[in-house]
């Protein structure tokens, strides 16, 4: 338990400090370059959708359960030539399942330019996080971008993976990374070919909702920690029962609108991608415009969020 608790700690900080250094290899790359070869192959060699629907279970399957495996199997094979190297070896991956000082420079990068009147900058650095078209959005768009980039993220990207971290580190002879790296898995799965659009539909459908079911129960935890976090829980949880339900995604919606509720500001409206209009549902109540402070406050109530599931979590493996 001892080693667990230092894991913990090491990875929270490696991330604070460091998080992902530019041109350093990622967990998320390899399970990308697996994803899209497994994807293009099985594409080419089913064609009903049924197939393909069987083939996206295997691709899942084989990717989560081959993640948490490949990891177990470095953490053993460390152990077994030191284990001090055990200790350094599972804090590094570990601290790669975190994201939280990720989240952190990427909004800085939007915001930096923004600061100074550069908008087309500022849109041009935001088209490499968001998904939607960014080559027209006014400032207050922008803001919007990046805020709700940060609120979604801050569940599927900071608090889900700490979530099975702790999970797999009551479970003997797991261990945080295994789980953690299958979280990761179905979560770059989710991305990658999660979509109801072509060529996806059948093929993304059991990664897309396992992801759902996987993120549902740390998502909610994770809305009643800021609740508590912000001295309302009762108005974020009723804000979120009137407006996370109208959202498509059973998870983003409601992680969006607990930000929303704390800060005051509405998320949601008009979004286009590839030049198609797509309506959001609208999150919180639109009592402040959302502001470069509103970035900066959400971000620090994640890295509080944070810290205190960290912080009794390693209380509680004390005690035990």
């Amino acid at each position: 338990m001892t080693n667990n608790i230092y894991i913990l700690i090491i990875a929270a900080i490696l991330d604070y400090l460091i998080g992902d250094p530019w041109g350093w290899p990622h967990p998320v790359q390899f399970m990308g370059w697996v994803i899209s070869r497994l994807s293009k192959f099985f594409l080419q060699i089913c064609q009903k959708s049924l197939t393909q629907r069987l083939a996206g279970i295997v691709l899942a399957t084989v990717l989560i359960i081959g993640s948490g495996g490949i990891g177990w199997l470095i953490i053993q094979t460390a152990r077994w030539l030191n284990p001090v190297l055990a200790i350094v070896v599972e804090s590094i991956i570990l601290a790669s399942c975190f994201a939280l000082r990720s989240l952190r420079n990427a909004a800085i990068d939007v915001l930096q330019p923004l600061l100074t009147g550069d908008l087309v900058a500022a849109r041009q650095t935001l088209s490499n996080y968001v998904g939607r078209d960014t080559h027209n959005l006014p400032e207050s768009e922008i803001l919007r971008a990046v805020l709700e980039t940060v609120t979604e993220n801050a569940t599927d990207g900071v608090m889900a993976p700490l979530f099975y971290a702790l999970i797999g580190t009551c479970i003997p002879h797991v261990g945080a990374v295994p789980l953690a790296l299958a979280y990761k898995a179905s979560s770059t799965l989710d991305s990658m070919v999660g979509y109801k659009e072509a060529p996806y539909t059948y093929l993304g459908w059991f990664s897309a909702r396992l992801e759902d079911y996987l993120t549902w129960l740390p998502c909610r935890l994770t809305v009643i920690t800021l609740g508590i976090l912000s001295g309302k829980p009762g108005d974020v949880w009723r804000i979120c029962c009137r407006d996370a339900v109208k959202d498509p995604s059973p998870n983003s919606g409601w992680s969006e609108c607990a930000y929303a509720a704390i800060l005051g500001v509405q998320m949601g409206g008009t979004n286009w991608y590839c030049g198609v209009a797509k309506e959001k549902p609208l999150l919180g109540d639109s009592i402040s415009p959302i502001s470069t402070s509103h970035i900066q406050t959400a971000l620090q109530l994640t890295r509080y969020c944070f810290l205190l599931w960290l912080g009794v979590a390693i209380a509680l493996l004390l005690i035990l």
